[in-house]
C-alpha cells in the first residue's frame, strides 16, 4: 500500500535484496536439518575452490526427457565457462598447482542428471561431481523429504555460481538466500522444438530476487491497483522465465534492460 512506501524503501534501500534479507530471517532449519548441510557441505564441498550449484526442475519428463534436458545442462555450463570444455581423451587429468578445484552439487529430484554430470567429467580430477538427495518425485507430505528439499535448498545457496531452472520456486529461494544472481537453463520441451535443444542454453538473471508468479494488479506507475496488466517501473520488472511475473531489481539493472 502507497502509505508503506517510504518505511520500505528505509528498510530495503537495496532493492535486489529483499527476498535474501527476509528469507535468512524467517528460514530457520532445525538441528537435524542443520546437521545434514554441515555434514555434506564439509564432507563434500568445503575444500574446493570453487562451489558450482546445478538445480535441474522438470516438471514433465515426457515433454522434456531427462536426456535431453541433461545435455541442455551440459551445454549450458560450457558455453558460459561455468565448467571446462571437454577434451576427446582416455587419459585421466591430474590437478596441477594452476588448476582451480570445481565441485558441483546438482540439486534434482532425479538421479540422472548426477549420473551424466559424474560420466562427463570422471576424467577430469579437477571436477568433483555431488548430490545431496534425489526422491525421484515429490512428496510434500513427507516431513523427511521437505527436510532434505530444504536441505538442499542451503546448499545450493553456498555455491558461489549457480544454474537454477525456469519456473522453479526452489530455485529462487536457493538464489536469494545465498545471495548470488543466476544462470537460468532454458529446459527444452519437445512439444515446441521437437528433439531440437533451444539455441539459447541459459540466460543470466538480471536480478538475484525471486520472480513473482501471480502478482497483484498493482500499477508502478500509478500507484493504484487495476484491473489487468500490471505495469511496470522502478524497481519492479518482468521476470526472464516468466513472462508476465514480475521481479525486484535495482535502477541501473533496469537501465541495462533497457
Amino acid at each position: 500500500m502507497p502509505r508503506f512506501r517510504a518505511e520500505l524503501e528505509r528498510l530495503f534501500p537495496d532493492k535486489e535484496t529483499v527476498f535474501h534479507h527476509l528469507g535468512n530471517y524467517l528460514f530457520n532449519p532445525s538441528n537435524q536439518a542443520w546437521g545434514l548441510i554441515t555434514r555434506f557441505y564439509d564432507a563434500y564441498l568445503a575444500r574446493a575452490d570453487e562451489r558450482i550449484g546445478l538445480q535441474v526442475r522438470v516438471f514433465n519428463t515426457k515433454a522434456s526427457p531427462i536426456p535431453l534436458v541433461a545435455k541442455q545442462l551440459l551445454k549450458c555450463t560450457q558455453s558460459e565457462g561455468i565448467l571446462p570444455q571437454l577434451q576427446v581423451s582416455t587419459k585421466v587429468t591430474n590437478n596441477t598447482s594452476s588448476t582451480k578445484t570445481k565441485a558441483v552439487l546438482i540439486g534434482s529430484l532425479y538421479r540422472e542428471f548426477y549420473e551424466e554430470m559424474k560420466y562427463e567429467y570422471w576424467t577430469r580430477a579437477s571436477v568433483d561431481v555431488h548430490q545431496a538427495s534425489h526422491e525421484e518425485s515429490q512428496n510434500s507430505e513427507s516431513n523427511s523429504h521437505n527436510m532434505k528439499a530444504l536441505a538442499d535448498i542451503y546448499l545450493l545457496s553456498l555455491c558461489d555460481v549457480l544454474v537454477t531452472s525456469r519456473w522453479s520456486t526452489f530455485g529462487y529461494v536457493a538464489q536469494a538466500i545465498g545471495r548470488v544472481k543466476p544462470w537460468i537453463l532454458n529446459v527444452p520441451n519437445t512439444n515446441y522444438s521437437g528433439d531440437r535443444l533451444p539455441e539459447r542454453a541459459c540466460r543470466r538473471a538480471v536480478s538475484m530476487e525471486p520472480c513473482f508468479h501471480y502478482p497483484p494488479s498493482y500499477d508502478m506507475k500509478k500507484k493504484v491497483v487495476v484491473d489487468g496488466e500490471v505495469g511496470t517501473g522502478p524497481p519492479v520488472v518482468h521476470c526472464e522465465d516468466v513472462s508476465w511475473g514480475l521481479k525486484l531489481v535495482n535502477g541501473r539493472q533496469i537501465e541495462r534492460l533497457g
